[in-house]
């Protein structure tokens, strides 16, 4: 899942932090081809101060130069673009339909794992019986709802009472640090088979490797996932339950739903794809544009690790 974070202007703080890798340092502002001013970084920029020494905003640099993660990774020796037009603003989010032909051995709850999808809108949207039983054969359609960038200025997506609760649960809880968290990705990652750079670049895109991350729509934690996609994973592929306020099974979670999808992917770029937008929508319909830029930012992120 991906966050929907609007950036406070001038905001400083870790996320983004150049990452410190080594360049050679160059002039720190040209002037490109187009006229417009660009800006090479330097380990220790934050992006805050860039945009206060150029008299821009977090929010634009972040929009004008497409940046990981809503803005969450800046390195040392990339190039910004100071200036440039804004793209109009688009709808949070929009709703499309996959259809599966119930075969045997599913259930309502692991034809919701799959797609990433809450079995209640399956139940609703195919007017399910009460006791939510599936008939072998049946086609049933599965209703995805994919999110899409903003321009600076959009409305936040609208935060799920669940969502609010967790926050304030996890806000509670004492947590691991970043660094903690991105080792435990790394060693869980070499257990299970999953290039850890590839992990690492998950976690960093989904949340900054902070626990304490919820989506909106309730993704938790490090890995950023919902309840039923744990529930799936613990019945059929960890055989354990899964305690996704746990850092160690939170990571877990993310870490077997990506060895999953390394597996049954045609490629990498389809597998990060599907941690994204689903795997099965992606076979159906292909990318998305949100789901295009998610997976050039996780590959650029794995790329630095």
């Amino acid at each position: 899942m991906v966050l929907p974070l609007v950036h406070p202007v001038l905001r400083t703080c870790w996320r983004y932090r150049a990452l410190a890798v080594p360049v050679a340092l160059a002039v720190a502002a040209t002037a490109s081809v187009s006229g417009a001013a660009t800006y090479q970084v330097r380990p220790g920029d934050t992006l805050s101060a860039i945009a206060l020494r150029y008299h821009t905003t977090v929010a634009r640099l972040v929009t004008i130069n497409h940046l990981p993660g809503d803005g969450d990774l800046i390195y040392a020796g990339q190039t910004l673009r100071l200036s440039g037009r804004v793209p109009a603003r688009q709808h949070a989010a929009r709703t499309t339909v996959t259809f599966h032909t119930v075969v045997r051995g599913d259930t309502l709850d692991r034809i919701a794992a799959r797609y990433h999808v809450k079995p209640a809108v399956i139940a609703r949207r195919n007017h399910l019986p009460s006791s939510l039983v599936v008939v072998l054969g049946s086609r049933l359609a599965i209703p995805h709802r994919i999110a899409v960038h903003a321009a600076p200025g959009a409305a936040h997506a609208p935060t799920s009472a669940a969502a609010r609760q967790d926050r304030t649960l996890l806000a509670r809880e004492s947590e691991p640090s970043r660094d903690e968290t991105a080792a435990l990705i790394r060693s869980t990652a070499t257990s299970w088979g999953v290039d850890p750079r590839l992990a690492l670049a998950i976690g960093w895109q989904e949340s900054g490797w902070s626990m304490r991350a919820v989506s909106p729509v309730d993704a938790i934690g490090a890995m950023q996932v919902m309840r039923y996609t744990g529930s799936y994973l613990a019945a059929n592929v960890v055989h354990r339950p899964l305690d996704l306020f746990n850092a160690k099974d939170n990571v877990t979670a993310g870490v077997a739903l990506l060895s999953v999808l390394t597996h049954e992917a045609s490629s990498t770029s389809q597998a990060i794809a599907g941690y994204y937008q689903g795997l099965s929508s992606v076979r159906e319909h292909g990318m998305y544009a949100s789901t295009k830029r998610y997976v050039a930012d996780v590959l650029a992120i794995r790329a630095r690790m």
